[in-house]
């Protein structure tokens, strides 16, 4: 099965569809320079935006379960897998490690700049793994490539969060499976993150580590803040106005795209594409939400 579609990293209009791989890789120019794709990022996700029959069944299953899990009442162990292509290229270290779980706490916990929601969630490290393999490090978006290294690796159940780091092709900052997924395909869930992106990279400015504060978001049921634009149900969410388009860089808070509905683009919002300084919220229902699809699937 299809398992992605690529967001776009670079802003262009030309679509094409990556050989050989079941990914489609949408606005991304036909050549893309090496420099670009592994220092230049524009805020983007590969996780693909769910269909509308994904999205109905979700919110009828949703509305069968009320959310009762306190503030920090769930601990997810964390499988941390280092895809290197060589002791030094993509060996991340253990204190960056650290500091992406820390930020990771700080982002679910309502901590990040003191504005957001305090919601179930907490992580831990329960383990990592390094791995040496150049053809993986480089090309882990390759659904093939993947697929191997998931199945290699792959610590845990339903309620383990697999987080790998590695060099994906096309300029991709990461990618995430949701929840509902896991049923039917286990082994490919789990969380992928550039590796420059985790605290202390150089992918500025996505180097601050909330390229997965974004991903887990998704590995946890949530949608873009953008998604649908201004049509209903949008991403679902009651407290997350209408946004017409992914918001970049660090936008004015005046910001309205969607003029004819309730309250301003949520641009600070972690499920938006803005720069990571300028990202810091999860919602109150986007809690909801995340804690019944935990209940749910996990």
């Amino acid at each position: 099965m299809a398992r992605a579609r690529a967001l776009p990293l670079l802003l262009a209009t030309t679509m094409l569809a990556c050989a050989g791989d079941e990914r489609t890789d949408e606005n991304l120019p036909a050549e893309l320079p090496d420099e670009v794709a592994t220092r230049t990022h524009v805020r983007g996700c590969g996780t693909p935006a769910p269909t509308a029959e994904e999205i109905a069944e979700a919110e009828r299953l949703d509305l069968l379960r009320a959310a009762a899990l306190p503030p920090g009442s769930v601990t997810i162990p964390v499988w941390f897998h280092v895809i290197r292509s060589s002791t030094t290229t993509g060996n991340v270290s253990n204190t960056r490690i650290a500091q992406q779980i820390a930020v990771l706490n700080e982002a679910f916990a309502g901590l990040t700049g003191g504005k957001g929601t305090d919601t179930p969630f907490r992580f831990e490290l329960a383990g990592t793994t390094r791995t040496t393999n150049a053809t993986w490090y480089n090309n882990c978006n390759s659904s093939g490539n993947e697929l191997q290294m998931k199945s290699a690796l792959r610590r845990g159940g339903a309620e383990t969060l697999n987080l790998y780091s590695c060099n994906p092709g096309s300029g991709l900052l990461g990618w995430a499976t949701f929840p509902s997924w896991y049923p039917d395909d286990p082994d490919s869930d789990g969380v992928v993150v550039l590796d420059q992106s985790l605290p202390g990279g150089n992918a500025a400015p996505y180097d601050l580590g909330d390229t997965a504060t974004h991903e887990v978001g998704h590995w946890l049921g949530l949608y873009h803040t953008f998604q649908g634009g201004c049509s209903k149900p949008g991403d679902s969410i009651p407290d997350t106005p209408a946004e017409a388009n992914a918001a970049f860089g660090c936008p004015a808070p005046s910001t309205d795209t969607c003029t004819g509905f309730r309250g301003r683009d949520p641009i600070r919002n972690f499920m938006d594409y803005v720069d990571d300084s300028c990202m810091w919220e999860f919602t109150a229902g986007q809690s909801v939400r995340m804690d019944k699809q935990w209940t749910r699937w996990r």
